[in-house]
């Protein structure tokens, strides 16, 4: 993912066009990675979203909603101290490193002009930002401390002088002409790519690699001529911002050779970033907000798998029920040949068709007769014990299977949808019930189940959790209306809003049936789809969990592409 220098540049230059002259008008901090402004300029409302993820570092313009917390961190608490309501006056890179300062005037306590400086400083896990007071050039605060016994260059303290990241001795493309380049370059050396990324400031090794497949093995002339090529793209911002989809999903803003790939074109550099990170950041916070959950699900999933092992070896032992009847039955017609103090007797067994003989265990502290009954009173209990194991069995299995339908609802959830899951596990008894006045803080509102629009204008509803599912189907759904749910396998309840769609609308709706189930990454995904007439739910069934009759079948490769296609489209 190669949000380098580059890249940095261009969203520099957007940011420019798009937020200057702004006001901060509201300041979040979601997640302790990510840092989100609203911004007004020019008569329009912008999300900018600067996020210091060690995998996801990026800055740009979004159109991504955040979940914020009830409490603001910090780090949060001082910028808006500083910059809500604060003018932004300029917005600039430093040389083509990956550091970027905003620049924002307010008036502080006694009404004074004060100019504050955020600055975001991409370096993947070292990744920081600051709020700097730019006539002290002191550091007011920063997402990230780094003292001085963790970083000797430089402490990043409040209170501490603001000093650059070391600098490295590179050229700078927007300054340095080609004969600069080229001297930097040792063509007796090989590996042009990592010589190139050692010369030149901005540069990662994915955008490297295209100068040298350009060059094609070529002359110093030939290498002088791409880099001509590409410094004036960079000058002159002449950007084609893409994403190309190949073994590995890969975004630049310069116009690349790559071929043999998929290439996804965008209108501006915010649009192609907030498309590419924009599921995986996501994820990513549904995974660290979901950790707890997701745990304490798998958690009673093994234990129930546990218990049904336990369950089979009982019924194993139960499956001698006949034996110990048997034995019985054959001590009761043999008693006159044991003594009291026998520890066992040898009879002839009646049931066996060549009338073997057969060793019957005694307790030598009972009687003979007793010994009989001992084996009567084990007979029944097994008999019985088996009957009741055989239903604890169903009810285990059950609930493994709802259990199972909660990680996978976990795994495609959103933010939004993460709380609905706790409050069903809070109803089910599996969590402890919010006190009264939580609840009332937090008072359940309506399920908001995705929606989806298929190529030829159809609505296509998807609930991603047990309640959104119940709520597709069981409030939402008229009775004509198509149902869709993969087979056998755990996964969304799936509404086309129609009687009579197309073949197309099916096959797009069972692809997000699929897309949205445990299968997700599986090819031929069997997909089944009915009238909801046909749908039921039987009494005390678990959240979600319907039977349905009268189904067809189709089978389907989930695609992400046509996901987002067909969002798109709503």
């Amino acid at each position: 993912m190669p949000f380098d220098g580059i890249v940095t540049h261009a969203v520099t230059e957007e940011l420019k066009k798009e937020l200057l002259p702004g006001k901060i008008t509201k300041i979040y901090q979601p997640t302790s990675t990510e840092i989100v402004f609203t911004i007004r300029s020019q008569g329009t409302n912008h999300t900018l979203v600067l996020s210091i993820h060690p995998t996801y570092t990026r800055f740009h313009l979004t159109n991504d909603h955040y979940v914020n917390p009830q409490e603001a961190p910090m780090f949060c608490m001082v910028l808006r101290k500083y910059l809500s309501g604060a003018q932004l006056e300029s917005i600039e890179q430093f040389s083509m490193e990956r550091i970027v300062s905003f620049t924002v005037k307010s008036r502080n306590e006694i009404g004074d002009i004060s100019t504050k400086t955020l600055t975001i400083e991409l370096m993947g896990k070292h990744s920081n930002i600051l709020l700097i007071d730019q006539e002290k050039v002191t550091i007011i605060d920063s997402l990230k401390h780094i003292t001085m016994s963790q970083n000797r260059h430089r402490t990043i303290m409040p209170g501490h002088p603001y000093k650059l990241p070391p600098m490295q001795d590179k050229l700078d493309i927007l300054t340095a002409d080609e004969n600069d380049f080229i001297k930097k370059l040792d063509f007796n050396s090989g590996k042009m790519e990592m010589q190139i990324v050692h010369a030149l400031t901005g540069f990662s090794p994915f955008i490297a690699k295209e100068i040298e497949r350009r060059a094609n093995l070529g002359s110093e002339q030939r290498y002088m001529e791409i880099y001509k090529e590409f410094q004036a793209n960079v000058i002159n911002h002449q950007y084609e911002p893409a994403i190309y989809l190949g073994t590995k999903e890969d975004f630049h803003v310069l116009p690349l050779s790559i071929t043999n790939t998929e290439k996804h074109s965008f209108h501006s550099v915010s649009e192609m970033l907030d498309h590419f990170f924009s599921g995986k950041a996501e994820r990513d916070r549904v995974k660290q907000q979901a950790k707890d959950l997701y745990r304490f699900i798998k958690n009673e999933r093994d234990k129930n798998q546990r218990k049904i092992k336990k369950h089979q070896q009982t019924i194993k032992k139960a499956e001698k029920a006949d034996l110990y009847q048997k034995s019985g039955e054959l001590l009761t017609a043999h008693l006159h040949l044991v003594s009291n103090g026998d520890t066992s007797v040898t009879v002839q067994d009646y049931y066996d068709p060549e009338q073997n003989d057969l060793i019957i265990e005694l307790d030598p502290h009972k009687t003979p007769s007793e010994n009989a009954q001992s084996y009567f009173k084990t007979y029944q209990k097994l008999k019985k014990s088996k009957e009741v194991i055989e239903k604890e069995m169903l009810k285990t299995e059950s609930e493994i299977n709802y259990l199972e339908q909660l990680l996978q609802q976990i795994d495609v959830a959103g933010l939004e949808d993460i709380e609905e899951i706790r409050e069903e596990l809070r109803e089910e008894g599996y969590l402890k019930k919010q006190s009264k006045s939580k609840k009332k803080k937090n008072k359940s509102k309506k399920p908001e189940p995705e929606s989806f629009v298929s190529s030829d204008g159809t609505s296509i509803i998807v609930g991603k959790n047990n309640k959104q599912n119940e709520y597709v189907t069981m409030k939402l759904a008229h009775r004509d209306d198509i149902w869709l749910h993969t087979k056998d396998i755990p996964g969304s309840h799936v509404l086309i809003r129609a009687k009579e769609p197309t073949e197309e609308t099916i096959m797009e709706a069972a692809q997000l049936a699929a897309y949205f189930s445990k299968s997700q990454q599986s090819s031929s995904v069997p997909v089944d789809y009915t009238k909801i007439r046909y749908v039921k739910k039987p009494n005390g069934a678990k959240p979600g969990y319907v039977i349905y009759e009268n189904q067809k079948t189709v089978f389907v490769t989930p695609s992400k592409q046509l996901v987002e296609k067909l969002k798109e489209k709503e």
